[in-house]
């Protein structure tokens, strides 16, 4: 196995540093630059924690204005840039290089404007996911995408990345809830695509700006859907003593045409994880089902019977339904503590692998026997109902060799994705993680086609370089 590669830096560049950082500091106050080489250890590297390299300098810009100097300035010198929003990538998309520069986003961080009659707020893009529905909670509003990072994830990365989350089955992720963003290009000309409206007219360049990784612009301004609470929600857990019958049963479900709000998995170790850190009341079964549906009490009760029919049909161990809101928040206090709580006990690779939801089953099958193979363990959770797999591919950095069979794994696993239909990434994008497995889910056309988009936006490949695309084969200019 070869680790990852990075490009060799830029001599010329590296030498320029006390150069480059001088015009920085004619664009950006002291406190707005981090220069130091202690100070530029946060920045380093991402929730991809496994690879880091130290950026040249790391500016933390204020406006859009100071955003559009400082990239007008790094195209006029050829200086890369790393766009950052609060790190929490999980597939290195926010690892610096050497010879780049660190452009910050946590300084633009106001709610610009909140318009319920036309359901949308404009936010600055360093506003990070859970302050979003904070804003509007007491008008019974809220932001529907929750990635699991949600407290600390800024709107900037969840652009960048198309991020999903646990409620996003029903309401869609962020391409389906972001109308419109504020772009400086990266010859610092500012430009704004979208609108407030419900839909736009003319091409969707806001379907190719979300997931795009920072490579065609720094996104600095955003204007999002906010949705009515509904009148009520609540979730259930569902225990099975299989995890290919678990993942059954989330296929019946979604095939009998009923939508929940949320449909998550998890599986043994995963679940005594996150009971330990939690203490949310799971049972102790193989394979755990978490449901949630909403709506009024009637409605509620409706769905919920439904569900619970058509869980009865595999002989599930265990059925809980919340009956009080502390209850609720207790179920899901142990979900979304799964990535925290997992990294108390063991260094692990989260995947995102995409897969119809048909074909779980096999899938989870074969994960544990790819994991296996590599005398490694493996904890499941993820997004069953839209097919959105994060098995946590657990290992021991301190031991030699270890993280390199977790990667090995972690590819097969991804391939095995793409293999029965799906594809390498559902919400966390590529980075630097799946780049080299491109070309399994792409034939060379369809690269070309992208790089080609690519450049028309950064013809030189300074924005977030050694991303999304091998570094071989690649078609600048």
């Amino acid at each position: 196995m070869t680790a990852i590669a990075f490009p060799a830096p830029d001599p010329a560049i590296v030498a320029r540093r006390a150069e480059i950082i001088a015009e920085l500091a004619a664009i950006l106050p002291e406190e707005c630059l981090v220069t130091s080489l202690d100070e530029r250890r946060a920045f380093e590297t991402d929730a991809f924690t496994a690879y880091s390299r130290m950026p040249l300098a790391v500016a933390l810009p204020r406006s859009t204005q100071e955003v559009s100097a400082i990239m007008a300035y790094c195209h006029r010198a050829g200086v890369k840039v790393v766009a950052r929003g609060a790190g929490t990538s999980l597939a290195g998309g926010a690892i610096a290089q050497e010879d780049a520069i660190v452009i910050g986003v946590s300084k633009l961080n106001r709610v610009l404007e909140i318009d319920y009659d036309n359901r949308f707020m404009r936010i600055e893009a360093g506003v990070t996911n859970l302050a979003i529905s904070g804003a509007v909670a007491h008008e019974r509003y809220f932001y529907a995408p929750d990635p699991s990072s949600q407290l600390a994830c800024t709107i900037a990365g969840n652009i960048a990345m198309n991020s999903g989350g646990a409620h996003c089955l029903k309401y869609g992720v962020t391409v389906n809830n972001v109308l419109s963003v504020r772009m400086v290009m990266e010859d610092g000309e500012i430009v704004d695509f979208g609108g407030t409206e419900m839909d736009s007219a003319g091409l969707d360049i806001m379907g190719l700006i979300v997931g795009s990784e920072g490579q065609l612009g720094i996104v600095t301004e955003a204007s999002v859907r906010i949705l009515p609470m509904s009148e009520g929600a609540r979730p259930m857990l569902m225990g099975f003593d299989d995890p290919a019958t678990a993942g059954a049963c989330v296929a019946a479900i979604i095939a009998s045409g009923i939508i929940p709000v949320a449909l998550e998995y998890m599986d043994r170790p995963a679940i005594r994880i996150c009971e330990a850190f939690a203490h949310a009341g799971y049972p102790d079964v193989e394979a755990l089902l978490i449901v949630e549906v909403e709506g009024s009490e009637a409605e509620i009760e409706d769905l919920l019977g439904r569900i619970v029919a058509i869980a009865e049909r595999f002989k599930p161990t265990a059925i809980k339904v919340s009956q009080s809101e502390a209850e609720s928040a207790a179920i899901w206090k142990g979900r979304k503590a799964a990535f925290g709580a997992t990294g108390r006990v063991a260094d692990y690779i989260c995947m995102d692998g995409t897969i119809p939801t048909g074909q779980l089953p096999l899938v989870l099958r074969r994960i544990d026997e790819i994991v296996k193979s590599h005398d490694l363990q493996v904890a499941n959770v993820f997004h069953a109902g839209d097919g959105n797999l994060h098995p946590l591919v657990m290992y021991n950095a301190a031991k030699p060799g270890e993280q390199e069979k977790a990667e090995i794994a972690g590819n097969e696993i991804l391939k095995l994705c793409v293999e029965v239909g799906g594809c390498l990434t559902g919400e966390h994008g590529v980075g630097i993680e799946k780049r080299d497995l491109m070309p399994f889910q792409y034939n060379q056309e369809d690269l070309a086609q992208q790089m080609r988009v690519h450049n028309v936006f950064d013809p030189h490949w300074r924005l977030n370089p050694a991303k999304v695309f091998p570094l071989e084969g690649r078609i600048t200019g």
